[in-house]
């Protein structure tokens, strides 16, 4: 074999080259000056829409022996909805990972949830033994229906309750 086969590459001691070195650290002064500028200068930021509560209830929720969910008004105990055995998945699956929160917290169930319809048409439902709260349109319009009508069964309710 020849030593032709066997040519060395330089060697620079492990150190980048003073270029490499020099434009990376303009990329990130870059970097940093953007940054500044847009949180400075508002541009390109995103802002939540200033909502407010339009519709407010307060809910409990109940298992039954025979498997169904009974969904009552926290303020007079007027039965809401009943969600019966095998449907309402998502009511279902929704209350049995708070209630499973509460009980990993020793949290009883004497405080309500709190349900809020909001201007902006969004649903929410507020565990505030918890602290926890969740946007319910975040799972799509279907699921988030699933408890927006339980406002206008409050309303039907209050009708009945009124005769």
């Amino acid at each position: 074999m020849s030593d032709a086969s066997h040519a060395q590459v330089p060697h620079h001691g492990g150190s980048l080259p003073r270029g490499v070195i020099v434009a990376a650290g303009l990329l990130i002064a870059f970097a940093i000056s953007l940054t500044l500028f847009g949180h400075v200068s508002d541009i390109g930021a995103q802002h939540m829409p200033d909502v407010k509560a339009y519709k407010v209830l307060e809910l409990r929720f109940e298992d039954r022996d025979d498997g169904a969910v009974v969904v009552r008004d926290a303020d007079d105990g007027a039965q809401l909805y009943v969600v019966e055995p095998g449907v309402g998945g998502f009511i279902r699956a929704t209350m049995r990972g708070m209630a499973r929160e509460r009980h990993r917290e020793d949290i009883g169930a004497q405080t309500p949830f709190t349900l809020t319809r909001w201007t902006d048409g969004t649903v929410s439902l507020q565990d505030r033994a918890t602290g926890r709260t969740i946007n319910l349109d975040a799972f799509g319009p279907t699921n988030a229906e699933a408890f927006a009508r339980l406002f206008n069964d409050r309303e039907t309710a209050s009708k009945e309750m009124a005769k």
